[in-house]
């Protein structure tokens, strides 16, 4: 059954917005982890525009459940992924004038170094590294040759398509590059845009999806009904009791 991770680089978003001591991202990680979801998500950007280095150190240290922590090929941020040694270590592009992650990582372009990147990670004790890639045969098939253990699919373009026909088109591609990562002996996960609404009809076309992280969502409707009942309602859509 897929598993569900919450990113909770929002509620930290928040809080720097005002310079604040709250909310706690690590608060609302505990949180999601009382209304059952399987893990927690976060971003240690090199600007620390929401996680910051402390934040990452407690999360390790009270979350429960799996921790996914996402960062660039930053020598530094390699270093702090490498001595938290969380569960699975997500390896994304970032530009620093995005407002968010844009696209999946040039594996065939960074090759050289993800060949480094990828042993210090698991030689520090990280068991289970992914690549966030964009649902391109090759850049999957590169991801394998180079040992990661999973890909995270970059789901964007399917959350933001205009029309159900492109909507359509994207699940294709991402359907088959699932297919080829199972193929090839790694992991699928999924992220990036994926909602209440739109994450049904990408499960019912999507084989072998091992795990799925989603944050915005998730965070915009806790405002309304609280996180607890918000990770609660994405729980049963995403292991489809609703």
């Amino acid at each position: 059954m897929t598993r569900l991770l919450v990113n909770i680089d929002h509620v930290a978003t928040l809080r720097n917005a005002r310079g604040e001591r709250f909310p706690d991202p690590v608060q609302a990680a505990v949180l999601c982890e009382t209304a059952l979801a399987d893990g927690i998500v976060f971003h240690l950007r090199e600007d620390r525009r929401h996680i910051r280095d402390d934040d990452a150190r407690r999360l390790l240290d009270n979350v429960q459940g799996k921790v996914d922590f996402e960062h660039s090929l930053e020598p530094e941020i390699v270093d702090i992924c490498c001595a938290l040694q969380p569960d699975l270590a997500t390896l994304v592009p970032e530009r620093r004038e995005e407002l968010t992650t844009e696209g999946g990582l040039d594996v065939l372009g960074h090759t050289a170094r993800l060949k480094r990147v990828i042993p210090q990670l698991h030689d520090a004790g990280v068991d289970e590294v992914a690549l966030f890639v964009d649902p391109i045969a090759d850049h999957i098939r590169a991801a394998a040759d180079l040992g990661a253990n999973a890909i995270e699919l970059h789901t964007g373009e399917y959350a933001n398509a205009a029309t159900l026909g492109e909507a359509q088109r994207q699940l294709t591609r991402l359907a088959n590059a699932s297919r080829l990562a199972h193929e090839l002996g790694m992991g699928v996960h999924a992220g990036h845009g994926l909602d209440y609404h739109n994450f049904p009809a990408f499960r019912a076309q999507m084989p072998f999806l091992d795990e799925v992280s989603i944050g915005f969502a998730i965070i915009a409707r806790a405002l309304w009904v609280g996180l607890p009942a918000a990770v609660g309602e994405m729980r049963d859509i995403v292991k489809g009791s609703k």
